[in-house]
């Protein structure tokens, strides 16, 4: 077996870890601005749309989306998903205010993750000739869910409305271990949904609603 130099056979560990020292200082860059692009406030608050999106999952979501059709902004409102078994009545109920008019006017899915959310809102967008929406859900949350729904549903007007949530301390995440934990958790998820999605634009194209 050759004796090479120490100085050769250190070579490859020096560039492994260069590239190792690359690759991370680029994913904390990408980090910094992946919450730096966290929304504070909706983009357009009073502006009306044909429905409103709300994702479950969230403290507060389902809240502002009824609040926001009660008010007139949008005259459909999609909650994309709901746990099995929970209809609209439930909703309400879980609201407790139930005007009447409401119930006709909200429409239900099931889905589990947010990938699944853009799927079945796109499905029912179609359904109901849809070409402007509101979509509710958490500010952290909001990146990833524009990715996969501008996907999902090209053409289609998307309006963010962010719910802000006491214990996310979006302006200084870094300095708060549980907001800074759920930010970087929900960075690497939005590189995985992104991953996926630049291989099927490269080998298929883009979703067309």
């Amino acid at each position: 077996m050759p004796n090479y130099p120490p100085r050769r056979r250190g070579r490859p560990v020096r560039r492994l870890a260069i590239v190792g020292l690359v690759v991370l200082v680029a994913w904390a860059g990408g980090l910094f601005m992946f919450a730096e692009q966290i929304p504070k406030q909706a983009s357009d608050d009073r502006r009306r749309t044909d429905a409103i999106v709300v994702l479950t999952g969230g403290s507060g979501r389902l809240d502002e989306g009824l609040r926001l059709l009660s008010a007139g902004l949008a005259d459909r409102l999609f909650v994309s998903g709901v746990y099995q078994g929970l209809d609209v009545k439930a909703l309400l109920r879980l609201w407790q205010k139930n005007p009447a008019d409401l119930e006709q006017r909200i429409g239900i899915g099931g889905a589990t993750d947010t990938q699944g959310n853009a799927r079945e809102t796109a499905q029912w967008v179609a359904a109901e000739a849809v070409t402007s929406l509101r979509l509710v859900t958490s500010g952290y949350h909001m990146p990833r869910s524009l990715l996969e729904f501008r996907q999902a549903m090209a053409g289609i007007e998307i309006i963010a409305h962010p719910v802000l949530v006491d214990h996310v301390k979006v302006g200084r995440w870094w300095a708060w271990p549980g907001t800074a934990g759920l930010i970087i958790g929900e960075y690497n998820k939005f590189l995985l949904a992104w991953v996926r999605h630049m291989g099927e634009n490269l080998f298929s194209g883009p979703q067309q609603s």
